[in-house]
């Protein structure tokens, strides 16, 4: 990228691709992490992950592939569209299991008779779900059913979901409470603190090459965090916009007004909003012109002239032919 000599990076900081690279253990995620791991290699069923759009769940679930690639074998499910019916069969195929012409029993005896093959040989499987808010309910029962799938003290499938928080929503319906009662842990990946931020934005600098001092400020950092509402995706993109706009001013500083534009560039999806003193101005404007108009209307509306016959008319036509006659006598 065009910034990289001038902040004398390796490699970009702030991509928004999950690289393990740049994996922050900060703000509770490398202990989510690790008790992720746990709840796998222990056997524990059916685990949860919530998350708003952008918060970093793609990111742990590439972290967690890393932590147990040596004792699980590893199913990844991108498309959580899947009907009841082919769902087993997506998870045999994955594991490079022939299902072709099998029925749905056919293919869940087949599945069972390899999960244990593979637990005799001390290897787990687990299959990671995510985006798992669009996923059917029926599909989500049917992911039960698989997960009955065990011997007299271990389970041979372990299943990860990860979701936005719609996923909670879909798991209250009593028709998958079954479900809902298989799901040994929860967690949920909160936006990132004010401080969680600084120490973000300069880890990913440092785990890009970058060994100079610090280039986001508190101060700064606690911009990024208000325009970002904490959510990491954002974060990088308006760091990102941030070095990209330094590097055009030839400046190495990262300042407020920097943020500030790259939050206005950004915006709507920033999650950027006017200061509260903009609505308050905003509706005082109205109101004076509602004010305004109002006024107008009362000074331009005129007098309704009386008709004739009624007694102001007839004063009026008596007070003019006096006028006359009066003009008559000598």
């Amino acid at each position: 990228m065009l910034y990289l000599d001038h902040f004398g990076l390796k490699k970009p900081p702030f991509r928004i691709t999950p690289d393990p690279g740049f994996f922050y253990s900060g703000a509770h995620r490398g202990d989510v992490l690790a008790a992720l791991v746990y709840a796998v290699t222990a056997g524990e069923g059916i685990v949860k992950v919530v998350g708003e759009v952008g918060s970093g769940k793609t990111m742990l679930c590439r972290m967690l592939e890393l932590e147990l690639a040596d004792q699980v074998d590893i199913v990844y499910l991108a498309n959580p569209s899947l009907s009841p019916d082919n769902i087993a069969q997506a998870v045999a195929f994955e594991l490079g299991l022939p299902t072709e012409g099998l029925s749905r029993l056919e293919v869940m005896q087949r599945l069972q008779s390899f999960l244990l093959e593979r637990h005799a040989s001390g290897h787990n499987v687990v299959v990671f779900i995510e985006e798992a808010q669009g996923m059917p309910l029926a599909t989500l029962e049917e992911l039960r059913l698989l997960s009955n799938l065990e011997t007299a003290d271990h389970k041979l499938l372990q299943i990860v979901l990860f979701g936005q928080p719609e996923l909670d929503i879909n798991l209250r319906e009593t028709a998958i409470r079954q479900l809902r009662e298989r799901i040994t842990h929860s967690f949920e990946l909160q936006p990132l603190q004010r401080a969680d931020t600084h120490g973000y934005l300069n880890f990913r600098m440092r785990a890009a090459g970058y060994r100079g001092p610090d280039l986001f400020t508190p101060r700064v950092a606690r911009q990024i965090a208000r325009y970002s509402q904490g959510l990491i995706r954002r974060i990088n993109i308006l760091a990102d916009k941030c070095l990209l706009a330094a590097y055009a001013a030839g400046t190495h500083a990262i300042t407020t007004g920097l943020v500030r534009r790259a939050a206005r560039d950004l915006d709507p999806v920033s999650g950027s909003r006017p200061a509260p003193w903009l609505g308050w101005l905003a509706s005082a404007v109205i109101a004076a012109i509602v004010a305004v108009v109002v006024t107008w209307q009362v000074v331009t509306v005129r007098p309704v002239q009386p008709v004739q016959g009624t007694p102001g008319a007839g004063a009026q036509q008596s007070g003019s032919s006096n006028v006359a006659g009066n003009k008559q006598k000598p």
